[in-house]
């Protein structure tokens, strides 16, 4: 199973003035805004995202529709320093999850999920990473 599309939370959304942020958005087409379930911890600078299976736990992020999904994942997963090559465990994992849109439909989408101890880390409660 794979897909076209990617779900980002965090320094890759629009708006951030970041070399992989603008990578995305010249690569991509933005389909809108979207949630997955989930919990966004404040690791330094940018936010790491814990899955969950619980409804109240809400993460929101924005969805991209990659034009050619296996050159650029593999230029994020470089960025990400996750998959071959970088030692494990590496603190992102790339996963397929299932994200909701506005209007409740749910698409399969590729994102980056947290894989490091999270103790003493903050929660960002309102799941939004621009908001905390």
């Amino acid at each position: 199973m794979t897909s076209d599309r990617l779900f980002v939370y965090g320094t890759l959304m629009r708006g951030f003035d970041h070399p992989m942020a603008r990578l995305l958005a010249g690569h991509a087409d933005f389909l809108g805004e979207a949630t997955c379930r989930g919990r966004l911890v404040l690791v330094k600078h940018y936010p790491g995202l814990l899955l969950s299976n619980a409804a109240s736990d809400i993460v929101h992020g924005e969805l991209f529709r990659m034009r050619v999904p296996d050159e650029l994942l593999g230029e994020l997963d470089m960025y990400e320093a996750c998959g071959e090559g970088f030692p494990e465990p590496t603190e992102y994992l790339r996963r397929l999850i299932d994200v909701t849109l506005p209007d409740g439909t749910t698409e399969k989408a590729w994102t980056y999920v947290y894989n490091w101890p999270v103790t003493g880390l903050p929660l960002i409660e309102s799941g939004r990473f621009l908001a905390h």
